[in-house]
């Protein structure tokens, strides 16, 4: 992902600014504050504000007038014991606010999140960047054969070359039909005297949706949470997941300790039912439980027995 000589004043100007203030800051989020961390071929992520830290949530649960009225590690078991029994006020205390980059397929995923304070760029008042994302070879997978939202065994040879190349075609295939509709070049500049072109809003519908947008997208660490928790998963596509774990490591950076909390009882945790509880309720005391006494659909006591690390 390379910057223009503009884009780089501009973050460059913003790196030097100073602000006195009173409000909480966290030195391993300023000190990424602004700069881009690239995802994808042409996109990326970057921290544009913050409100909060770990002691904002702690302040918030106990309704305090102040900082540091407990030791740290008190803080610490505090957040922890929010976190593991879904207390998620306290966290709704910090916010912080992203310049995201992403392919167009990417953002209408993202956008089913209608948690977030989202402004995109718009493409009725402006051009479109000529940038779309083409995936890695490694990442060029057929059809899942047992699961309809997933990726199968990875494309070989001429097979993937084609696709590849269809991708890359199609995209800019489009795009150029796109400037010839508007009549404009990415500056805006009228290409032909001769005709009027067509609006930006119509254009636009011409684009693949591997063409990249950007938008500001701004919501509370609770919410955030959650939103990772889903897309940083592995089972989330990887187009998505990639921004999410680049999303992770701001999240580290800014809130430590809620960090650490939701790495143990969300992202490393499992939920049982009340039937596979009592299950392996029954193996722990010595009963040969199967799928036929257990009262568990195949499915169902075959993820029981992947979450316990045992054969189904």
């Amino acid at each position: 992902m390379a910057l223009t000589q503009a884009q780089q004043a501009e973050l460059t100007e913003a790196q030097a600014a100073r602000h006195e203030t009173r409000r909480a800051t966290v030195p391993a989020l300023e000190a990424m504050l602004f700069t881009p961390i690239p995802v994808l071929d042409h996109g990326f992520v970057r921290v544009v504000d913050y409100m909060g830290d770990d002691g904002a949530v702690v302040q918030s649960a106990r309704v305090s007038y102040g900082r540091g009225t407990k030791a740290a590690n008190e803080d610490r078991g505090l957040i922890r014991y929010l976190m593991r029994h879904r207390h998620s006020t306290p966290f709704e205390m910090c916010e912080i606010k992203y310049h995201v980059k992403l392919p167009i397929f990417v953002a209408r995923q993202w956008i089913r999140h209608r948690t977030a304070n989202v402004n995109e760029y718009s493409a009725r008042y402006s051009v479109m960047d000529r940038e779309f994302y083409i995936p890695a070879p490694e990442q060029l997978a057929a059809q899942s054969a047992s699961n309809r939202q997933g990726r199968g065994d990875v494309l070989q040879g001429a097979e993937a070359e084609e696709v590849l190349r269809l991708l890359r075609e199609d995209a800019a295939r489009n795009y150029d039909h796109y400037a010839w509709m508007l009549n404009e070049d990415e500056a805006g500049n009228v290409q032909d005297e001769s005709r009027s072109g067509l609006a930006r809003e119509l254009a636009r519908m011409n684009l693949t949706l591997n063409a990249y947008t950007q938008w500001y997208w701004k919501t509370d660490l609770h919410n955030l949470l959650h939103f990772l928790s889903l897309r940083a998963d592995a089972h989330a596509q990887y187009e998505i997941r990639v921004y999410a774990e680049a999303m992770l490591k701001i999240v580290q950076a800014w809130v430590p300790h809620s960090y650490e909390a939701f790495a143990d009882y969300r992202m490393g945790a499992v939920t049982l039912s009340a039937q596979m509880l009592a299950i392996v309720k029954r193996m722990l005391a010595g009963e040969g439980v199967t799928q036929e006494t257990s009262g568990l659909s195949k499915r169902e006591w075959r993820e029981l027995m992947e979450t316990l690390g045992r054969a189904a």
